[in-house]
C-alpha cells in the first residue's frame, strides 16, 4: 500500500490511465471538469497538485492560494496559462506534455493544407449540390514548394519529419534552437527574413509570449512572397486577424489554414469581432477548425501517459 502523497485535482477531460496511474502511485485524485477559475480559488489550498487545460489560469494570485501545491501539470502545450517563473520560485514543479499531441497537430495541419490546395472543401460542397466543376477546382501539389516552419519544437519538428518524403524544400527559423538533430538534417536553418522571402507556405508553431503576440501583422505579411499560404495551429493571438483578412482579400496571401483564433468562444464576440469572424468564415480560400488539431483519441491517451511519467519521475527527484 502506497503512502498517500496528497490530493490532485484534474480540471479537464483526461484518459483514465492518468487517474489510475496517479492513484496507484499514492495520490488521491479528484476529477472535476466543470470547475472554473472562480470556484477553484475557494478550494485550491487543499491540493498537492493540479492538472489543467486552457480554461484554468495559474497566475501569481492563484498560485499563492495553492499553499500546498507541489506541482502544476498542463495537458498538452501552451504554457502562457501558467506563471512558470513564479511557480518555480515557490518550489512548485511545472509539467507540460507537448510530446503527447505533436503528431496529431502535424497530421491535422497536413490535412488542412491538402484540403486548401486541392479545393476539397469547396468541391465537396459543390458535388453534394450536383455541381461537377472539375476545371474550376484544379488543385496544386505540395511537391516542389518551399515550406517555412517558424518554431521547430515538438509540433514543428513533427510536421517537418512528415514532410521529409514529400519532396518539398523545408526551411525553418527557431530563435532558441541552436542546432537541429540528425533526424532533421534535411531542414535548412535560416533567418526569419529568409523564411518570409522564400516560403510558399508558412507554418506557425510558436508559444504565445510578448515577443510572438501579433507577430503576423501587416509588416510581417508584406515581407512574404506574393501568394503565400499561412497556417496556424499554435495560438490565435500570434496572428493579427484584421491584417490577415486584408491580405487574403488583396491576394497577397493566397490562403490560410487556421485551427486557432484570438477569441474561440463565438457566444462572447463583441460587435467588431462578430463582423470580423463572419468575414473570415465566409472566405473560400480559408480552411478553419475549432482548435482540434491536437484533439485525437490517440493524443488523449499519450498526453495522459506523458504527464503521468513526468509526475512520477518528478516525485522521485
Amino acid at each position: 500500500m502506497h503512502t498517500k502523497k496528497g490530493t490532485v485535482l484534474i480540471t479537464d477531460k483526461v484518459h483514465p490511465l492518468l487517474i489510475d496511474g496517479l492513484e496507484a502511485s499514492g495520490y488521491i485524485v479528484e476529477y472535476n471538469t466543470s470547475i472554473d477559475n472562480e470556484a477553484l480559488d475557494k478550494i485550491i489550498e487543499g491540493y498537492t497538485g493540479i492538472i489543467i487545460n486552457s480554461k484554468i489560469i495559474m497566475n501569481e494570485q492563484r498560485i499563492d492560494l495553492g499553499t500546498q501545491l507541489k506541482f502544476i501539470a498542463r495537458l498538452g502545450s501552451g504554457m502562457e496559462i501558467v506563471d512558470i517563473p513564479y511557480a518555480e520560485r515557490k518550489g512548485i514543479k511545472v509539467y507540460s506534455s507537448p510530446e503527447g499531441n505533436s503528431n496529431a497537430v502535424a497530421e491535422h495541419e497536413i490535412g488542412m493544407l491538402l484540403g486548401l490546395l486541392n479545393h476539397l472543401y469547396i468541391a465537396d460542397a459543390e458535388v453534394r449540390q450536383m455541381q461537377w466543376n472539375r476545371e474550376k477546382n484544379r488543385g496544386s501539389e505540395l511537391r516542389g514548394k518551399t515550406l517555412g516552419i517558424i518554431g521547430l519544437g515538438h509540433t514543428g519538428s513533427a510536421l517537418a519529419e512528415k514532410m521529409s518524403s514529400w519532396r518539398l524544400n523545408v526551411i525553418s527559423y527557431d530563435k532558441y534552437r541552436k542546432q537541429y538533430p540528425d533526424s532533421l538534417r534535411f531542414v535548412e536553418k535560416v533567418a526569419l527574413e529568409e523564411v518570409l522571402n522564400r516560403a510558399d507556405i508558412i507554418s506557425l508553431h510558436l508559444p504565445l509570449s510578448d515577443e510572438t503576440k501579433m507577430l503576423v501583422d501587416e509588416d510581417f505579411i508584406q515581407k512574404c512572397k506574393d501568394g503565400v499560404i499561412i497556417s496556424n495551429t499554435s495560438r490565435g493571438q500570434i496572428v493579427h486577424l484584421p491584417d490577415l483578412i486584408e491580405a487574403l482579400k488583396s491576394g497577397k496571401v493566397a490562403g490560410a489554414c487556421l485551427d486557432v483564433f484570438s477569441n474561440e468562444k463565438p457566444s462572447t464576440y463583441n460587435s467588431e469581432e462578430a463582423i470580423l469572424y463572419k468575414e473570415l468564415f465566409g472566405m473560400k480560400n480559408v480552411v478553419v477548425s475549432p482548435h482540434i488539431a491536437g484533439w485525437t483519441h490517440e493524443s488523449l491517451e499519450l498526453i495522459a501517459k506523458t504527464l503521468l511519467d513526468k509526475i512520477i519521475v518528478g516525485d522521485e527527484l
